[in-house]
């Protein structure tokens, strides 16, 4: 039953396959990217929390992402494994790796709130929090009830792409939409009517976020290809090295991406704190607010791109299980010019309409240098977002094909190397003009690279090779693991 109901990932055209698969996983991500900006558009549009809110909002958000790194690391690398596992006829070794990926992330999710909540201040102080007063203080407020909230984030998202490898994609993404509607419902109600204000978009957030978890469970107990059994859920630890060794990439590519947050939002508490206007008291959180908001738009985009990445994880993945790389191939071409496009529509949105842009983020109740600067920092920080958009999918696909080491490698250059790196060095010479100047220069140097193992993935895939050495290794594991049984 198994073998006959996901041989299709072999046989149909690849376009179809990829509507199939990344339409439903784009917005899936698209929904969960909206939780926190329909938190920072009510929040900005609150006369009484306003940028300060928007700034508060700025410094937590990396503290989610670090959840997001653990929950993808633990959901992509068990969506690749399943996939891979079914395209070997391996179907023992996916049911153990969707047991024990269960057991992991809710594990994960309780350690990483213990932590949030003991050392909630300081945590927030190294994320720019301490830009101002009021700012530190909105920060703790929205922060402490977020961190309630992480095991069943962590546990819905993780789940997500394991649903996706099930067969299950419309699924997936009908349970994040359940999660956003009830929070774009309660927000609303709690800022404006009960005016609860940070506190109130939090738990908004986390309701929803309890909603999608539930979903999860759900499905988790109702699996169609991949049906767990009680002794699947006994943590092994080879099948955690191998579910983990495969969703690295994921993990890495989230949190270097926190340690570039956390060095831009420094660098702007550091240089604002030294500029004309901004380093007044009343406009000090203005720079903070202001690339928050730039990065929202930005993680949009980007949660259409991985979405469309992503959702071709379980297509490529039980294609090369399989040895058919000239279907692999030509998903890569048809992905890369996909992602292109998207990026191109992006980047005109940004430059051509920024004030439309801040203007949702309720640029009517602040001062003209709030627009003025926002301009700015869309113009400047996503001029390059084409590249940044091919980049991207490029280390998903990597990661799809088993080849993790060039995913990671060029994933933590451009976020570690680069993002870092500039987001250092470029306020040095441009003050905080050089914050924003760090994103397209990281871009365009990571292209030069993501071409050149693109160019050698495609010499790999002409040759008929691309799939010999990680099937090779997945294909070990997965006995192995059998084996031990």
């Amino acid at each position: 039953m198994e073998e006959k109901t996901n041989l299709f990932l072999g046989e149909e055209p690849v376009g179809r396959l990829m509507r199939k698969y990344a339409i439903p996983c784009i917005i899936s991500l698209l929904v969960g990217a909206l939780y926190n900006i329909v938190d920072q558009i009510f929040i900005a549009n609150a006369s009484y929390l306003g940028s300060y809110g928007n700034a508060a909002n700025t410094v937590v958000f990396p503290l989610t992402v670090i959840a997001l790194a653990i929950a993808v690391m633990i959901g992509d690398g068990c969506c690749a494994f399943v996939s891979l596992c079914l395209g070997m006829k391996q179907p023992e070794t996916a049911r153990r790796s969707v047991g024990n990926s269960v057991m992991m992330v809710i594990a994960g999710g309780l350690v990483l709130c213990a932590v949030y909540l003991v050392f909630a201040d300081q945590i927030i102080a190294l994320f720019g929090g301490t830009v101002n007063e009021e700012t530190f203080r909105y920060s703790k407020e929205y922060f402490f009830y977020i961190s309630l909230g992480i095991p069943f984030y962590m546990f819905g998202q993780s789940l997500n792409p394991i649903i996706r490898a099930d067969g299950s994609p419309r699924f997936a993404m009908a349970s994040t939409l359940a999660g956003a509607f009830i929070n774009s419902i309660l927000d609303p109600i709690f800022i404006f009517v009960f005016r609860w204000g940070m506190m109130g978009a939090a738990v908004a957030t986390v309701l929803g976020q309890v909603v999608t978890a539930a979903l999860a469970v759900w499905y988790i107990l109702h699996m169609k290809l991949v049906k767990p059994e009680r002794a699947d859920f006994k943590i092994d630890g080879k099948v955690c090295r191998k579910t983990l060794g495969l969703g690295v990439t994921s993990f890495l590519s989230q949190i270097s991406l926190v340690a570039a947050m956390a060095a831009i939002n420094n660098m702007i508490r550091k240089y604002g704190a030294r500029d004309a206007i901004f380093s007044q008291a009343q406009y000090a959180q203005i720079p903070m607010a202001v690339v928050g908001i730039v990065m929202k738009f930005f993680q949009i985009v980007i949660s259409a791109v991985v979405g469309m990445a992503a959702g071709c994880i379980p297509i490529v993945g039980f294609n090369m299980g399989a040895g058919k790389t000239e279907r692999v191939k030509k998903l890569f071409t048809m992905l890369l010019g996909c992602e292109a496009a998207v990026g191109a529509v992006a980047l005109l949105i940004a430059e051509l309409f920024p004030h439309r842009l801040i203007a949702v983020f309720g640029a009517a109740n602040e001062s003209a240098y709030y627009t003025d600067f926002a301009v700015k920092a869309f113009r400047i920080y996503l001029c390059m977002m084409i590249f940044a958009c091919v980049n991207k999918a490029a280390f998903i696909f990597l990661q799809a094909m088993g080849k993790a080491a060039a995913s990671t490698m060029l994933s933590m250059v451009r976020e570690i190397v680069f993002g870092v790196g500039f987001a250092l060095l470029l306020p040095l010479y441009y003050g905080l003009d050089g914050v924003l100047y760090s994103m397209p220069v990281s871009d365009i140097l990571t292209f030069v690279l993501s071409g050149a193992v693109i160019a050698a993935t495609y010499r790999q895939l002409n040759a008929g090779t691309g799939r010999r050495k990680p099937a090779g290794r997945l294909e070990t594991a997965a006995k192995e693991v059998s084996t031990e049984a």
